[in-house]
């Protein structure tokens, strides 16, 4: 069965965005350290690069490698439509999460009221897994369905803004699998929800 990843970068206090969806304040580093970072990331999780980047860098022609959908909320949809861009992930099924937009003008980009029931009838396709990219208030009402957390952890510390996953207190267990730190002071570490949670 197909598992739903959660794929996110998150600040020290555990802020996804800034409070104006802001993404920019992550400190990725310059120079080698940085680009070594962003290299590997992109290598391990090509298809979590908007497509329009990824020809910028080198990934127009990679396979997919971990997903084949990408689930999103109102406000990370919303993000990339004032960029002007209304297919985002291109290369994968898109669905947004949202009670509040009457539609989404792009054929290519579901809208969805019940994300629950989407993620369980994904599950049970085959096929590789199902990205949830964000936001905060989605994983929160999904947080049952989370089988995997990949966080990506940023040396910086938000003060407002989204927080990693928010709702209902439902105290959820994860056993980290991995971990993995860079020399741009990023980390990665890896989780899987522990079988009783």
């Amino acid at each position: 069965m197909r598992k739903l990843v959660y794929y996110i970068g998150v600040s020290i206090d555990g802020r996804i965005a800034g409070p104006g969806g802001e993404a920019d304040f992550y400190p990725v580093g310059e120079g080698e350290a940085a680009a070594a970072y962003m290299a590997w990331v992109n290598e391990r999780y090509p298809e979590t690069v908007p497509t329009q980047y990824r020809p910028h860098v080198g990934l127009e022609d990679v396979p997919n490698q971990r997903f084949d959908t990408v689930l999103m909320g109102t406000n990370t949809y919303r993000a990339v439509l004032d960029q002007g861009i209304g297919n985002p992930y291109a290369h994968l099924r898109q669905y947004v999460v949202s009670s509040s937009l009457d539609r989404i003008d792009e054929p290519a980009v579901e809208l969805v009221r019940d994300p629950v029931a989407l993620v369980r009838d994904l599950k049970r396709e085959d096929g590789p897994d199902i990205w949830l990219c964000g936001g905060g208030g989605l994983a929160g009402s999904l947080l049952p369905e989370i089988d995997e957390l990949i966080i990506k952890s940023y040396p910086v510390i938000a003060g407002a803004g989204p927080a990693l996953a928010d709702g209902a207190f439902r105290p959820t267990a994860f056993v980290p699998t991995d971990h993995r730190s860079f020399p741009n002071g990023a980390a990665i570490t890896w989780y899987t929800k522990r079988p009783d949670a």
